[in-house]
């Protein structure tokens, strides 16, 4: 059905149509706006690969003395703390002053 689907009088109709319907004066800066349009992708396709890739001078951390194990213990429910914990627990905040609330 389409054994020779492009020969060169069909370029020569595609072309006479398009400068038919955009005009000659348009057919520069089309073409213009296309090239700055497809040198923006390329430039931008390369700053892509460019991040996957990792830099040259990498930093390399030297030689580490391996930490020592640490042992977390459990406390009991009723057992207090120094600690940020101890901070969070009800009974070490003041009571709510009335009408001090964010609606007031």
């Amino acid at each position: 059905m389409l054994r020779n689907g492009l020969e060169p009088w069909h370029l020569l109709i595609v072309a006479l149509v398009v400068i038919l319907l955009f005009g000659s004066k348009k057919l520069p800066d089309t073409a213009r706006a296309l090239g700055k349009s497809l040198r923006i992708l390329k430039s931008e396709t390369k700053a892509m690969r460019d991040d996957d890739k990792p830099p040259a001078a990498a930093y390399e951390p030297g030689p580490q003395a391996p930490a020592e194990p640490r042992t977390i213990h459990a406390t009991s429910a009723g057992a207090t703390t120094d600690g940020p914990a101890a901070a969070r627990t009800g009974s070490d905040h003041p009571a709510p002053v009335p009408g001090a609330g964010p609606l007031a």
